[in-house]
């Protein structure tokens, strides 16, 4: 090894060290976890090692219904995210005047509390003894009948659930998205205007390819981040997630530990590994997918 190797080492070392510490030894622990049958969180100890944990995980009603609502929420809120974020982004880009200051009020909701601005959301769709709630005025003006968002029909809170989480993250893809318009050569424009392209040709054929990757950025986190939801169900639906249908599946971990159920770090680690499984899974998807349809 050469001296320029080692230098090399000398400068990662820290950030190794970093991800040793808090990355791959907090897996290794979780897994050893989840292969612990029978563990008693009190004494440390446990009476045999296989894989019943992930064999009740994987039978748990209340985790079944968690893997339910955490696909639902993702396969909902990214695709319909990014989509919008792109819309406006093209918008923004479009206009000139007071670009800076819209840009600057799509992304407050990002900046804002989570668990202010889903009050905020338990105020626009909760029914009260006193009022339905201001959805339901506008719903009723136009003939139709109240719906208890909040603590009614499942399909209602989780159209709430996933309207709440398109509005939190799209700010930041509206930000990256703007950002990576801006980025685009304007030369392919002039030449595109040149031979009298038509817009949507234009947007097919240059716009999409040049922020293909900034595009496949935000799936990839967006995926991620939506499989870690938890917060957001919280502000809407309070703490019994489970008693009210709409419990995530790392809102299971939380339970296991901390919960009224708590106390079962195995039965957490468990869920916790077949999460992660689900995560890499798709995630390796999405790599394979953006080798034919990413231009870097």
């Amino acid at each position: 090894m050469n001296s320029n190797n080692k230098k090399a080492w000398l400068y990662l070392l820290p950030a190794l060290l970093f991800l040793i510490a808090f990355l791959v030894y907090p897996l290794i622990d979780v897994l050893i976890y989840s292969m612990e049958e029978g563990f008693n969180f009190a004494s440390q100890t446990y009476f045999g090692v296989g894989g019943y944990n992930f064999s009740y995980v994987l039978h748990d009603p209340y985790f079944l219904q968690a893997v339910r609502n955490t696909f639902i929420l993702v396969f909902i809120t990214v695709p319909v995210s990014t989509v919008l974020a792109l819309l406006i982004s093209l918008g923004l880009s479009s206009i000139k005047a007071l670009r800076d200051l819209y840009q600057t009020i799509y992304f407050l909701p990002y900046v804002t509390n989570t668990l202010a601005v889903g009050l905020v959301f338990m105020i626009l769709f909760q029914k009260t003894e006193y009022t339905d709630g201001l959805v339901n005025m506008v719903i009723n003006l136009f003939g139709g009948n109240s719906v208890d968002f909040i603590d009614g029909p499942y399909w209602a809170k989780m159209f709430v659930l996933c309207f709440y989480t398109v509005w939190v993250v799209m700010p930041f893809k509206i930000l990256v998205l703007t950002s990576a318009l801006a980025s685009v050569n304007q030369d392919y424009y002039k030449a595109a205007r040149v031979d009298g392209t038509p817009k949507l040709r234009v947007f097919t054929k240059i716009t999409l390819p040049m922020i293909s990757p900034m595009i496949f950025y935000l799936v990839i986190t967006g995926f991620i981040g939506a499989f870690k939801a938890y917060s957001d169900a919280v502000a809407l639906f309070g703490t019994d997630l489970n008693a009210a249908g709409m419990n995530t599946i790392v809102g299971y971990v939380y339970d296991m530990l901390y919960g009224d159920s708590g106390g079962y770090p195995s039965y957490a680690s468990a869920a916790a590994i077949i999460l992660f499984a689900i995560v890499l899974t798709i995630t390796c998807i999405n790599l394979l997918v953006s080798r034919k349809k990413v231009q870097y």
